[in-house]
């Protein structure tokens, strides 16, 4: 099942489920009891919204060995987590504004990203799917040069519009088996599969939930495959994850 948060032509801000080319209205929290109701919304003629409103972005990095190759890295014996902040939050069709005032170089990371459906402490392996509310395409944008500089990643991935996610939440999907892509002016750029990550996500949620506690709505992204590479003003970058769909944003 796809959920969407959108709005409507009134500008008022809603959850929904897609049901083909509508959307239907739902009640209450999308995280806890909610009720479909009888009104629907042409998906052309609404617009689309981050899907959710995490209270923090937790990333990982090189989780890839193939990434982790072209970054003339190790693969590391842990998850290596990093947060970017939710200001950073933009959704499907946004601009990513291209923070020319600091950086010459920023690149688009393609990524499975995981949301949290409840609260998440301490989680076990065996239970951490219990866990998953569903799972969206994320794009860690990235100041290449500034983390470079920097030794770490805060600066070079924090920027407002660094994190696009979206379009949707889709529930039905066994994250450890789904082609990635990602595609810079209809050119593809990455192709991979989320079996090749070197943490899965049970992993992945057991481990983040040992550091800090997770709340409904928080997302983990699971980390990007080989490819990477910059953006430029003007550019139209596209996420595809098979069973999710298309973010695509636009930098400027």
């Amino acid at each position: 099942m796809k959920y969407v948060r959108y709005e409507d032509q009134e500008k008022i801000q809603k959850y929904g489920i897609l049901e083909g080319n509508l959307i239907r209205e739902i009640d209450w929290d999308l995280f806890g009891d909610y009720m479909p109701t009888e009104i629907t919304d042409n998906l052309d003629e609404v617009n689309i919204l981050p899907p959710c409103i995490p209270t923090k972005i937790v990333c990982i990095g090189l989780n890839y060995s193939d990434h982790a190759k072209e970054m003339n890295a190790e693969v590391p014996e842990d998850p290596k987590i990093f947060i970017k902040p939710n200001t950073a939050i933009i959704g499907h069709e946004d601009t990513i504004s291209y923070p020319d005032h600091m950086s010459t170089r920023v690149d688009y990371e393609g990524e499975l990203a995981v949301v949290i459906g409840k609260r998440a402490k301490m989680v076990s392996e065996d239970e951490a799917l219990d866990y998953v509310f569903g799972y969206t395409c994320l794009n860690d944008v990235t100041a290449r040069d500034l983390t470079a500089k920097d030794g770490q990643y805060t600066r070079g991935k924090g920027f407002d519009t660094f994190a696009p996610f979206g379009p949707y939440i889709e529930t039905e999907l066994n994250p450890l088996n789904l082609h990635i892509s990602t595609y810079l002016n209809d050119e593809i750029k990455q192709s991979s599969n989320t079996s090749m990550q070197i943490f899965k996500v049970p992993k992945l949620i057991s481990f983040v939930s040992k550091v800090m506690t997770l709340l409904p709505g928080d997302i983990i992204s699971t980390g990007t495959p080989s490819g990477i590479g910059p953006m430029q003003k003007g550019d139209t970058v596209e996420v595809h994850i098979e069973g999710i769909g298309i973010l695509r944003n636009h930098v400027g």
